[in-house]
């Protein structure tokens, strides 16, 4: 960065020399920011948290407070700023003659071993000796992509922090920078720890000025003024931070670039003037990034409200995650190597804070625009922990299928229209009390074709199949791990090992189907043997279904909790099983139907009956007459006529010593 030539009369003039910490450029030409976060979008039961930046442009002529620039060269202090090779800066003041030189309370800094007032511990008498800042080096760079090793770009321990922080949020002082800096540093003793309790009290104080943001006439991002007004914009937030850093001794830069934040579009191109105001500090001997003014909160969708909600992502960021939002106009501050292109930058999917901060670690594709494959997408995230997602394809859940991983989701997409679609992934902590959904992801899906066979029954419930999570509420080991079941005969069964005192339900969905809800859970029939349960589903009729299975203690009175649920799939338009028979309340969890096992009987014919029952006396099917069963080994067997009947019941004497039966099983018997 050269040195900036000016014309003016030696003669009139007297000239400051001071060594002082400035952004990485000389602001000549003012720019405009697009920095506020956004709250998002709130749907039912997810709330979207993005991180979002909003673009204006001062007009030309006017400083960043909206005020007229002078065209005079003399009549207002000038300063102007320059770097040697070395990296130290020299900024030189310009007054007018007849002026006295403002009093600069800033730190200069000096290359040799020049010695300045301390500012330690208790006594915040005078500054810290520093070296002059330089630019960064190699050693300040980190490897890019992401390593997943850490959130920060160097080793910070929250908990530590808790003493610090709650004392610089209780500091009120707001007429002097300087007051505020010497009463926050009282429980600061490393670099590390005043950074801190600065960034602390500037996210928990400082609100964004959206009238100033709309209205720049009414805006000053001057230090004193964001501190005595308690607000400002990116450029004031990245000033005061950078302010109260050199009194305390601390090595800052304002940086500034584009950001993908409110009003951003995924897959947009950035042109013209940066947008955003950020800081970076040297701690342990390397450059570090923040950004206060997304770490303090949020603005609503319309720009108009802002709302306090502190983000501690944005502390210290490891550089390889910062560059997902942050693109410096000076591509040494990325702090990375390789570094980004703008067209990287571009491209690349935008992760939101919530994304890293609830453990997320990758997600593919990494490109912001999806093209379909024969009508299908897909995207996969991987996590460190158990964590549960859902999504939103242009406003519905119906036209895909995810199914939870270990250490992640998979997502296949299908939309059911031709064009642009707006995929928005949700996620929360598998242990969070609330039932509220993030947003950590957006894609554009692009569509060309559509895959009308992949149309999902609307209970599909997302996500779909077994996983970690049903293994939580006691279905260990499913025959089916897959989401989808395919069966060419319109029959399927699914068995799971049940953890101890579980009781199940399942039923049956369909989106054509004019069956009763009762008779959609006769098509499934369940057997238990020990702590095995086997689902046996006999389909209605070809198409996709829905097999829903819903839980509770045995123990517990209450309702059932849906669990998940598969998608099953028939083909074959011959397919027509009719309902197993309809079971009463003596029909006991471990008994068994071996046969027969249509619930619907041929007519005047001899059936085979052949039941799995314990603990009982005698068993009778009664048909026009009634016909005992005889009891072997396990099992009780005989043959019944259906002759003369419309119904067959399955009775049993419980007690020898009692004279009645009760009903247990119900067949129908087909009419003539």
């Amino acid at each position: 960065m050269g040195t900036m030539d000016f014309k003016t009369d030696p003669s009139a003039v007297t000239i400051n020399l001071l060594l002082i910490v400035h952004p990485e450029e000389t602001a000549i030409k003012q720019k405009g920011q697009r920095e506020g976060q956004t709250e998002g979008s709130r749907g039912a039961g997810l709330q979207d948290d993005g991180n979002g930046n909003s673009r204006s442009q001062p007009p030309q002529g006017r400083d960043l407070n909206g005020q007229r620039v002078s065209r005079e060269p003399c009549k207002q202090t000038q300063a102007i700023t320059s770097y040697s090779n070395e990296g130290t800066q020299v900024t030189v003041e310009i007054h007018p003659k007849d002026t006295t030189p403002q009093l600069f309370k800033k730190l200069s800094f000096g290359k040799g071993p020049r010695r300045l007032p301390s500012l330690r511990g208790q006594d915040n008498k005078g500054f810290q000796r520093t070296e002059a800042p330089r630019p960064p080096g190699g050693k300040d760079l980190h490897a890019y992509p992401w390593d997943k090793s850490s959130l920060k770009s160097m080793p910070v321990d929250l908990q530590q922090f808790e003493k610090l922080d709650a004392y610089a949020l209780k500091v009120n002082i707001t007429n002097s920078v300087e007051e505020l800096v010497k009463a926050l540093l009282k429980q600061a003793r490393t670099d590390l720890e005043k950074v801190r309790a600065i960034w602390m009290w500037i996210c928990h104080h400082i609100e964004y000025d959206v009238v100033g943001y709309h209205n720049k006439s009414q805006l000053s991002s001057k230090p004193i003024d964001v501190l005595q007004t308690g607000k400002s914009i990116c450029e004031g937030y990245a000033g005061l931070f950078e302010q109260m850093c050199s009194i305390a001794g601390i090595q800052c830069m304002k940086l500034s670039g584009y950001s993908k934040g409110y009003g951003y579009k995924m897959g947009q191109t950035f042109t013209g003037d940066s947008d955003h105001a950020w800081n970076a500090v040297y701690l342990d001997g390397r450059w570090h990034l923040l950004d206060s003014t997304w770490g303090s909160g949020a603005v609503d969708d319309s720009f108009t409200k802002f709302t306090f909600r502190y983000n501690e992502f944005y502390f210290l960021t490891h550089p390889a995650l910062f560059i997902n939002n942050h693109f410096p106009d000076n591509s040494n501050w990325q702090l990375l190597k390789p570094t980004l292109s703008l067209k990287d930058f571009e491209n690349n999917m935008l992760h939101n804070s919530n994304f890293y901060m609830l453990g997320l670690l990758t997600a593919h594709p990494e490109t912001a625009v999806i093209q379909t494959v024969n009508g299908k997408a897909s995207v996969s995230v991987d996590c460190r922990s158990a964590t549960l997602f859902t999504f939103k394809l242009k406003g519905t859940d119906e036209h895909g299928l995810m199914t939870l991983k270990k250490h992640g989701m998979k997502l296949d997409i299908y939309p059911q229209k031709t064009g642009s679609h707006k995929l928005q992934i949700f996620a929360k902590p598998s242990k969070a009390s609330e039932d509220v959904y993030n947003c950590v992801l957006e894609y554009v899906v692009e569509c060309k074709s559509v895959d009308k066979a992949m149309r999902f029954p609307k209970d599909l419930h997302q996500p779909v199949g077994p996983s970690w999570f049903t293994e939580r509420q006691g279905f260990l080991r499913p025959s089916h791990p897959d989401p989808v079941i395919h069966t060419n005969d319109g029959r399927c069964s699914v068995t799971f090992t049940l953890g101890k005192d579980i009781s199940v339900l399942a039923s049956l969905h369909s989106d054509n189907s004019s069956l009763t809800e009762d008779m959609r859970r006769r098509h499934i029939m369940q057997i238990h043997r020990r702590n095995q349960i086997e689902l046996k589903i006999h389909l209605p009729h070809t198409g996709n279904f829905v097999l829903k299975i819903y839980a509770k203690k045995k123990s517990d009175p209450g309702n059932y909790d849906y669990i998940f649920n598969y998608l099953i799939t028939c083909l074959n338009t011959e397919v027509k099983w009719p309902a197993f028979p309809q079971s009463y309340s003596k029909w006991v969890e471990d008994y068994e139907i071996l046969e027969p096992l249509s619930g619907l009987l041929p007519a005047n014919r001899n059936v085979q009956f052949k039941l799995k029952m314990h603990g009982v006396a005698k068993v009778l099917v009664q048909a026009e007459n009634t016909y005992p069963l005889t009891q072997s080994r396990d099992h009780w067997e005989g043959t019944c006529n259906t002759s003369g009947c419309r119904e067959v019941f399955v009775m049993v004497h419980e007690n020898a010593n009692h004279s009645f039966y009760s009903h247990v099983l119900k067949y129908e018997v087909e009419t003539q």
